[in-house]
């Protein structure tokens, strides 16, 4: 089957599953799965009774699909998403993306952890992506294209929403919460970056770095989903070279201890949708 039959019937498996019409589809990033505390739950299903789909390798990511309503607003949820390092395609990291193309939903909103280059941030602060440089080998729309699935040449001139970025930015105010605004490198991991690498990366004008977001965002885009990104900063890298030492469990504990400000900020930007 083409990719544009199999993430249609993907979408019609799980339209079996719930009444939800998924207006917004939100991606939780390490550690940010309490995220889920917040909406009213309809319909959870795993990534492993899902046909197609992947399943989810790293610690932090539940690996599983929530249907249900956030902020009046009906809304699918990933607990888990997938890498390029777990070994899997870009297609197969992006099928979900296809899949909700295929429910309808609109709207893309990404979270992710990250290192940052840039010396106004610091561990614990958000980031809202203004843009990002794709650093991956391999391209998520590499191949023949479908054009039931989007264009050939997509633009990317404004890969998240401006508009929702303003909308966020008005919230973070209003809550008294530090939101930046930056640029998002995306390499493939898993190994966290070097002095050198950090040096290279800021000098390129990247703000923040992870392993994740660029590839669904290209996709989303792709399909015509308007998307917003938001980036938890768990580590730190400077300009200088300097790094310090850090392990997948101060990931998450940074992320966790991060993710209420995230629940909050998305929560008010879903109503105001």
């Amino acid at each position: 089957m083409s990719l544009y039959e199999r993430s249609h019937a993907v979408a019609a498996f799980l339209q079996e599953k719930t009444k939800i019409k998924p207006q917004v589809a939100i991606i939780l990033g390490s550690g940010l799965g309490g995220l889920i505390d917040t909406v009213k739950i309809d319909a959870e299903i795993p990534y492993t009774d899902i046909p197609d789909f992947p399943k989810s390798t790293v610690e932090g990511h539940e690996g599983k699909m929530v249907f249900g309503t956030l902020a009046g607003k009906q809304v699918v949820m990933m607990a888990g998403r997938f890498h390029y390092y777990e070994g899997y395609s870009m297609g197969q990291i992006t099928f979900p993306i296809r899949v909700f193309q295929a429910l309808g939903t609109d709207t893309l909103i990404l979270s992710n952890a990250c290192g940052g280059m840039n010396a106004k941030y610091k561990i614990g602060d958000l980031m809202a992506i203004a843009d990002h440089i794709n650093l991956f080998p391999e391209h998520p729309l590499r191949g023949a294209n479908d054009d039931r699935l989007g264009i050939r040449f997509p633009d990317m001139s404004e890969p998240y929403d401006k508009k929702l970025i303003q909308m966020a930015l008005n919230i973070a105010k209003e809550q008294g919460l530090l939101l930046h605004t930056g640029v998002y490198a995306g390499l493939t991991g898993p190994t966290f970056e070097t002095p050198a690498e950090y040096v290279w990366l800021a000098r390129m004008g990247a703000d923040v770095v992870g392993m994740s977001t660029v590839p669904e965002t290209i996709v989303a885009r792709h399909a015509q989903m308007r998307v917003f990104a938001t980036s938890v900063i768990t580590d730190l890298g400077g300009i200088d070279g300097h790094v310090e030492p850090i392990t997948h469990e101060e990931v998450l504990e940074a992320a966790n201890a991060a993710a209420p400000k995230l629940a909050a900020l998305v929560t008010a930007l879903v109503e105001r949708m």
